[in-house]
């Protein structure tokens, strides 16, 4: 195919070159209703930009099919068969796949319980059982590993009736499961695998990075262009190969949850994007790996900065890195990674990928260069030399098997069901009836229909002392929890 061209680029060109104008949706008419005020800090291009997909950028019957031919080329670009844009972020992308694969099965679906909250939702949204693969634990950082291919054999064994498996790589940390273990895993029993690939949307464009889901024979992979490429927020794609997933069961299963407003912006840079990674791809990532390369040595320099690498990966470990996640551990500086967070925003005006009680982590792309990792080296060394030794914020951190909780209830009949507000000191014993998710990463602690122990409790109340956000709670002081009536 011509990758040279981009589809939806051109046509949004044309919309501009010829005048078009619309007495359609939006209401601001490409930035003449908005407010100056508004245009002085969004600029005008912005509104300038937000068409109408149809009849906009395209006629009313789509007839030029400039979505559809973006999405082939793109799916052509990273070797699957099929790919779906979404302007509804890779949320509503691993809810359809979900759907699609085990929407109205008995057997449930195995999924990965360290799992994004998207993925819990998709749960509730569906009423799919989850048949739960638990990580591999490093119990003395705290940590989680996405499960080994024997772990996924296991989940099979208990579970023969599942549906197909979902398993997340790589992980918001950068680490990554053994994808073609756990494929021939999952397809000798006949069975799909759903790969959430949100933060691997630069995988294919490099042989240094980690494995390809697509490559390896996974079924469908979710991808957010926006975390690793270079597209709008909320721009994802899934794609498919195979036939142990029907396209139009996909496709149908995307449109229920698709918004019938998408915003052309983020499909056109979406398809940009796909341009620029054929044509220049392994160049800027080969140019980015090097960057990582110098902060990761740079970073190291700093006294009691960890930057974590061969403690990722091993047998019990991680099967894999990305590279351009580059992941702190500051805890011997006895401040915590919620401290130098807010320290380096406050003081330096950086922001940083994710953040725990102990972790921070520099997320790089292609668009780093030396002066940006200068920049993040020079402010990490100011933070460590006014960090004064002080007895840190004491986290109660809960052993593995603590925070493996029971599923009693299905999420869909804990959440929807009858609820009520308790006291989180007597929470122990009853059944969550919401989601308690420190954020980032966004994998929840709390599931709607897991039973609430007195570890988990502790973990988060002294979390969210320490600094530990937890947004999604109904009750943000977790002075109380909502469990089932």
């Amino acid at each position: 195919m011509d990758h040279s061209r981009a589809p939806l680029v051109d046509a949004l060109a044309d919309y501009h070159r010829v005048g078009r104008y619309g007495f359609t949706p939006p209401g601001h008419r490409q930035g003449r209703g908005a407010d100056k005020r508004v245009l002085d800090v969004m600029g005008p291009d912005a509104f300038r930009s937000d068409v109408l997909a149809g009849p906009g950028l395209d006629n009313r019957l789509s007839r030029n099919g400039y979505l559809k031919d973006a999405e082939s080329l793109m799916a052509d670009a990273v070797g699957a068969e099929h790919a779906f844009f979404s302007t509804c972020g890779s949320s509503l992308s691993v809810k359809a796949a979900m759907m699609a694969v085990a929407g109205g099965q008995e057997g449930g679906l195995l999924v990965a319980r360290d799992s994004h909250k998207s993925i819990v939702a998709g749960l509730i949204f569906s009423g799919v059982l989850p048949r739960w693969i638990p990580p591999r634990w490093d119990a003395d950082r705290h940590f989680s590993h996405p499960p080994s291919p024997d772990q996924v054999r296991e989940a099979w064994e208990r579970h023969p009736d599942a549906a197909g498996c979902l398993i997340v790589s790589p992980s918001p940390y950068g680490t990554c499961a053994d994808l073609a273990g756990i494929v021939e895993v999952c397809h000798e029993r006949g069975k799909p695998l759903i790969v959430d690939e949100a933060w691997g949307a630069h995988l294919p464009f490099h042989p240094d990075l980690p494995t390809w889901a697509m490559d390896v024979g996974a079924d469908v992979c979710v991808v957010s262009v926006h975390k690793m490429g270079a597209g709008f927020e909320q721009g994802s794609v899934f794609h498919l190969q195979g036939d142990l997933i029907d396209p139009d069961r996909l496709s149908a299963c995307a449109d229920l949850l698709m918004t019938t407003s998408p915003n052309v912006l983020v499909y056109t840079a979406l398809d940009g994007w796909r341009r620029q990674m054929v044509e220049q791809g392994h160049d800027l990532l080969d140019a980015a790996l090097k960057v990582a390369r110098r902060a990761r040595d740079q970073l190291a320099e700093i006294p009691g900065i960890e930057v974590m690498e061969e403690e990722l990966l091993g047998v019990e470990a991680s099967h894999d890195l990305d590279r351009l996640q580059v992941l702190m551990d500051v805890s011997a500086t006895g401040a915590t990674g919620y401290e130098a967070a807010d320290w380096l925003r406050e003081h330096r005006n950086l922001d940083m990928g994710l953040i725990d009680h102990r972790r921070v982590l520099a997320t790089l792309s292609m668009a780093d260069d030396e002066k940006t990792v200068d920049t993040l080296t020079q402010a990490l060394a100011d933070w460590r030399q006014q960090v004064k030794p002080a007895a840190p914020q004491r986290i109660s951190l809960p052993s593995p098997d603590d925070l493996q909780l029971d599923q009693v209830l299905l999420p869909r009949d804990a959440f929807f069901g009858p609820v009520e507000a308790v006291p989180s000191e007597q929470a122990a014993g009853r059944i969550a009836a919401e989601q308690i998710t420190p954020y980032p990463p966004g994998i929840p602690v709390i599931l709607p229909g897991e039973r609430i122990n007195e570890a988990v409790v502790e973990y988060l109340r002294s979390g969210l002392d320490a600094g530990m956000n937890i947004p999604d709670a109904a009750d943000s002081s977790l002075h109380t929890l909502r469990v089932v009536k």
